[in-house]
């Protein structure tokens, strides 16, 4: 097998055959978005979402302020994702095929 099979068999053969045989399915890869990424995003701007955010990014605030302190942000942090993973429980399956 010589250098240019080679080639063609990884398709970067400069044929424009080969290329524009692979160009459909990059293009396509691209298009694909994730439900679950549009939906957390959108469920994130709902109030209960919005304020559990605003309670976890204060006490990241707080805590980041401190230099010695055992806080963790652990109870903020599982009451938003609580809010949002409850907000797309009900949306996701929707969405899906």
């Amino acid at each position: 097998m010589g250098w240019q099979d080679e080639k063609a068999l990884e398709g970067r053969s400069g044929d424009p055959e080969v290329s524009s045989a692979r160009e459909p399915e990059e293009e396509e890869e691209e298009d694909l978005v994730d439900p679950l990424t549009t939906v957390r995003e959108h469920c994130e701007q709902i109030e209960k979402c919005v304020k559990a955010r605003e309670r976890l990014e204060e006490c990241n605030a707080r805590v980041a302020s401190k230099s010695h302190t055992e806080e963790k942000c652990t109870e903020e942090l599982f009451d938003f994702l609580h809010a949002r993973d409850h907000c797309v429980a009900h949306k996701l399956f929707s969405k899906l095929k």
